[in-house]
Order: C-alpha cells, then structure tokens, then sequence
C-alpha cells in the first residue's frame, strides 16, 4: 500500500485509474475497505484515491505530538491533497463527517465538488447510538480495546449501539476483522481515536460549521439513505438545500452504510454524478 509523509506522520491509501481525481472518504473504527463493493462497478477515466485516516483502523499510528482534533483532521485531510499534488477533487464522505469542515476551515481550495453520503452533519455529533457508545469506549479506561474485540462478534456487532443500524445486513467477519486489527494490535492506534474522540468541539460550533458549506461553490450530490436511524434522513435534504449547487438522491433499503448495502445502486448514482458534471 502507498504511504505519503505530511507533518502529523503517514497516511496508507491504495488508488486505482487514471483522471481527475476523486477522493473517497471512510468512517470512525473504518477503513477503505468499505468501498470494495463499489469499486469495480464505478466508470473508468478516473483516479480513485482511499486513504485510511487516522481514525482507528489506520495501519500505524500518527506522530505522538499529532493534532487530531476535528480541526487538526481536516489539516491531515487538506495535507494528504496537497502531498499527492491533487487539484479538482471530488471528495466523498461518509460516516465521519467531520471532512465537511474544510469550508469552513478554509483548507478546501483543492476540492472542486462533493458527494456527500450518509454522515456526521449538524449536531449529530457523534451519530445516534453508536456514537454515544463510542464517547464511553473513549473515555472508559480499556473501553476501546473492549469495543473493539465485541465489534468481532456477529452477535454483539449487529445490536444497534454497535454496528446494528449502520448496515442493512450483516457485515461479513473479514471486513470487520480487518477494521478492528490495528487498534486491537497497536496502543499507538488507540491513543489516536482517543485524541480525537475527547475534543469534539461544542454543538453549536459543529452547526456553524457544518453550515459553512453555503460557501461551497462546487457542484454536490447528496446521496442519502432513506431508512437510515443513525443519520437522519431530514439531513440529507438539509445539507442538499444548504449547498448552493447541491442535488439530493436517496438510496433505499440502506443505512449509514450505503455502499455495502447497495453497492449497485451507489455506484450507479456517483457515475451519474461524475460524468454529467
């Protein structure tokens, strides 16, 4: 897997095709391993770039002295951009929301439009009921390293303070197994969630945030999900009248997970995007 040096330590991804580039994001305890199902259905003339951000499934861990607060994040984010010289990004998100602030932070001069999947957004700072179990795994002395090892086992995983809501259907062993290796081997890992999951700034802070996105003159493809628990569906019509070139699209029969669960449909709503604009 490529590696690219910026301040806060090394960032993994893995990228495939030639084109304008396009950026797919991924969630808390997550990696890009989520979009495997996508991948071979999207159109060709494009760069794919997933990076595995600091975010708890990352291979090795961020410099000790790494601002990883949700400010410090989007620095990783705009600097991994700057490192690998991409300009006229599309930028995808999902689950971590947190990506969304680089308007406001004033770091997304490389990004030219968006597609914005079920994620973080407003006040839903951490998301539902597996964010709040995140904050006690946080703070809880060993909480991670315990989440981690029950987020293995399908029975517990599937309860919705787990992974439950986040996907439709059950996510296979390897997948998961794959997620949880790195915060499960390296305390180096854990100590870099743990940074980012005590800072989260205050509410109101995160709506004035989130609601930068006015500024974002690019085109944007909200793609949400209409059964989701986890992201309210109302966020995705929300963020789409918020952008000024924004569009909604909802994927059925989906959650917060929408590429795993739908990975036809997902992939068929991005092309559509990517190559009419």
């Amino acid at each position: 897997m490529p590696v690219v040096e910026i301040a806060a330590g090394r960032v993994h991804y893995v990228e495939q095709g030639e084109g304008p580039p396009v950026v797919l994001l991924h969630g808390l305890l997550m990696n890009h391993t989520q979009w495997d199902r996508v991948m071979p259905l999207l159109p060709e003339g494009f760069r794919y770039i997933r990076p595995t951000l600091p975010l708890g499934a990352h291979p090795e861990p961020m410099r000790a002295d790494a601002d990883l607060s949700m400010r410090g994040l989007n620095q990783v984010l705009a600097d991994l951009l700057e490192a690998l010289d991409l300009h006229g990004v599309t930028l995808v998100h999902t689950d971590w929301g947190g990506g969304l602030f680089l308007t406001a932070y004033g770091l997304d001069e490389r990004v030219a439009r968006l597609i914005v999947m079920p994620c973080e957004a407003f006040d839903n700072f951490p998301p539902g009921l597996p964010g709040k179990m995140t904050v006690v795994a946080v703070y809880a002395p060993g909480g991670l390293t315990l989440a981690l090892r029950q987020l293995r086992i399908p029975a517990l995983r599937r309860l919705p303070v787990m992974l439950g809501w986040m996907a439709r259907h059950p996510l296979p062993d390897d997948l998961v197994r794959g997620w949880t290796e790195p915060g499960l081997r390296d305390a180096g890992v854990r100590r870099d969630v743990r940074k980012y999951g005590k800072s989260l700034p205050p509410r109101a802070q995160l709506i004035a945030d989130t609601e930068a996105l006015r500024d974002f003159g690019g085109e944007a493809l909200v793609l949400w999900s209409s059964a989701g628990k986890v992201m309210p569906r109302e966020h995705g019509s929300r963020l789409a009248d918020l952008l000024p070139k924004g569009r909604l699209r909802e994927i059925d029969d989906a959650y917060v997970l929408s590429m795993i669960d739908q990975p036809a449909a997902v992939a068929g709503a991005m092309a559509e995007f990517l190559t009419d604009t």
